[in-house]
């Protein structure tokens, strides 16, 4: 699957991260939990050309740490990427009554500058957004609209071209509606995949109810998501990612935002406090080099015992190694740090 990460027509420097958070960004070293982590950054000080911005091998990753509208916007100008047609924007609408979900204060000046729709799947789990009916009035009660619940009407069959657990992938029907996807993710932790960032997002996310229990259960069950083997699970959700990132092809980005880093996710009503100090937010058109940034951040972080010990239990980082094995995306990144341009 060829697929082209970037299209800035800009020639961009490569900078070095500012003084104060340069101790998160160590090409190799011992994570705070005490055991071994390689990260995949590449050419940390390197200029970066038109020539190897498309080279798939080693995606760019932009990255600023000020968490706000001003800097989520400047980070997706950063892309040079316009939306095609009808823009479908994949959010978290949050399990209430007090999930981590990404606040309008944050992202909503973005998506309303880019005349986006805010889309979401029903929960195969039970809680508040099990329903049509109590779905819509969470995203409503929590400033998602316009909003769209995309398996309303059931799902849309895709097929997985290169897998080794699910053959298919049932995506919410209403998403064949769309015509260009950004996908905006609260990275976090999660209670069964380690940690939830752009791939669980258009994977379990984009899910129907069944595509759910289906990517849960490892291909088992339509209607159960529980139970099934955790290695089938993790490389079940990198294959359902990777049906949408061909479905879309160019027509899809992403952008990872890395605040209230609770171990719990956004479908957790009652997360636990984050431990770790909120980090910046990441783009890129590669979910898996995004990802992968996302998680060397997090292994130099201070104060990241018990995420990593979160990712590690649930083989977190297997779904990264199958979705890198699979074709979705590279796990190398050169990150680009735009506050110092």
């Amino acid at each position: 699957m060829k697929m082209k990460w970037l299209k800035s027509k800009k020639t961009i420097s490569l900078i070095c991260l500012c003084t104060v958070m340069a101790f998160l960004f160590t090409s190799c070293g011992k994570s705070k939990a005490g055991k071994d982590h390689v990260s995949h950054q590449v050419n940390q000080n390197a200029n970066v050309s038109e020539s190897d911005l498309s080279n798939a091998d080693a995606s760019v990753v932009y990255f600023t740490a000020d968490i706000s509208a001003e800097s989520l916007i400047k980070i997706y100008e950063q892309l040079g990427w316009e939306p095609t047609g009808k823009l479908a924007v994949k959010v978290s609408t949050g399990e209430p009554p007090a999930s981590n979900y990404l606040r309008q204060e944050l992202i909503g000046d973005l998506v309303r500058s880019q005349s986006g729709t805010y889309v979401e799947c029903l929960t195969a789990y039970g809680g508040q957004r099990s329903s049509v009916s109590m779905a819509k009035q969470v995203a409503e009660d929590h400033g998602f609209a316009p909003f769209d619940l995309l398996d309303e009407n059931g799902s849309m069959t895709l097929s997985v071209s290169n897998y080794s657990v699910i053959s298919e992938n049932y995506v919410g029907a209403g998403m064949a509606n769309y015509d260009s996807m950004l996908v905006l993710s609260h990275f976090k932790g999660h209670a069964m995949a380690g940690f939830g960032g752009a791939i669980k997002n258009i994977s379990i996310g984009l899910g129907s109810a069944e595509g759910k229990a289906w990517i849960h259960s490892g291909g088992k069950s339509k209607s159960n998501p529980w139970g099934g083997d955790q290695t089938a699970f993790t490389e079940s959700m990198a294959e359902a990612a990777s049906t949408v990132q061909t479905y879309y092809g160019e027509r899809i980005v992403y952008i990872n935002v890395m605040n209230r880093l609770s171990v719990d996710c956004d479908c957790d009503g009652n997360p636990a406090e984050p431990d770790i100090h909120d980090i910046g937010i990441l783009a890129s058109f590669n979910p898996v080099a995004l990802d992968q940034a996302c998680v060397d951040l997090v292994y130099n972080a201070e104060g990241n015992a018990s995420l990593v010990r979160r990712i590690e239990s649930r083989k977190g980082i297997h779904t990264l190694e199958h979705a890198e094995a699979i074709g979705l995306g590279s796990r190398s990144y050169k990150l680009l740090n735009i506050d110092k341009q």
